[in-house]
């Protein structure tokens, strides 16, 4: 089954998510379970949790299809080890998040290396990072997003997810989220079939396809191999639809979360009904 949706609002409350969803006529979403601008929030109240569950459910919303995201201040491979312990608790505490909303996976970006460290030393760090987290949590697996690589982020090369992969000790509880638009901006070339078949290849020969547990469908904004992100509707950007045409016809996008993040929340309906039909052209 193809899980199309968008990064939903959860204002009000994690439990308004799964209902905004359902307004778009998505089978998947993504949420921040806390502002994603801040480092620490209040705890998830009962009420709350309780809601987002039935919610859930009664909209048909199976945990594998919702892709909840992190705060966008963690850095898991801060090269200070002050700021790098804020940020590996802040991500447990999202973990736990979580954990009590019986969702099994976090989406988060990898880190950066702020021109401090090298990138291996950076990506040696969010390893343990990962590490640490799942040594503190249960049944929530750390699934790492590509980058475009703009400024200092690692994470926009497939050999960087495979290098962070390779050091997680439980790698059943691992995984990555391709976003279309930094792989193009990364310079991975999307805008063809063969284009789409070869990055793909190289991404299941580094990294391995089993990995994948989500995907941010994004037209890009800037042009091949920029390292700019920025996100555009879907057909509009550089991109272009035949690669998402492609990506709903692989048996490798089944029961994945396959999430917008295009800027425009109004044309969300449109563009989810659009990949829809691309699944079965």
């Amino acid at each position: 089954m193809k899980l199309i949706g968008a990064h939903v609002s959860a204002a009000g409350g994690v439990e308004n998510a799964p209902l905004n969803a359902l307004e778009i006529g998505a089978n998947a979403f993504a949420l921040f379970t806390k502002n994603q601008k801040q480092w620490f929030a209040s705890p998830l109240t009962k009420e709350s949790i309780i809601d987002f569950i039935k919610n859930c459910e009664e909209g048909g919303f199976v945990k594998g299809s919702i892709l909840p995201h992190d705060s966008y201040l963690i850095n898991l491979g801060h090269p200070n080890d002050e700021n790098l312990e804020k940020s590996r608790k802040a991500f447990v505490d999202e973990m736990k998040r979580c954990e009590l909303l019986k969702l099994d996976r976090l989406n988060f970006h990898p880190g950066s290396h702020l021109r401090e460290i090298s990138e291996s030393e950076c990506l040696k760090r969010i390893s343990e990072s990962i590490n640490i987290a799942l040594d503190k949590t249960q049944g929530v697996s750390a699934i790492i997003e590509n980058t475009a690589g703009q400024g200092s982020n690692v994470g926009y090369l497939f050999e960087h997810l495979a290098e962070i992969i390779d050091k997680v000790e439980d790698k059943s509880r691992v995984g990555i989220c391709i976003d279309t638009a930094h792989a193009f901006a990364a310079g991975y070339d999307l805008r063809t079939e063969k284009n789409c078949e070869d990055t793909f290849a190289e991404l299941d020969m580094l990294v391995g396809l089993e990995y994948l547990r989500g995907m941010h469908l994004n037209d890009s904004k800037k042009d091949h191999a920029t390292r700019v992100d920025r996100h555009e509707q879907i057909g509009e950007g550089f991109i272009n639809e035949e690669c998402f045409r492609w990506l709903l016809k692989q048996d490798f996008t089944d029961d994945v979360p396959l999430v917008l993040e295009t800027p425009d929340p109004d044309k969300w309906k449109d563009e989810i009904s659009l990949l829809r039909s691309f699944a079965t052209e």
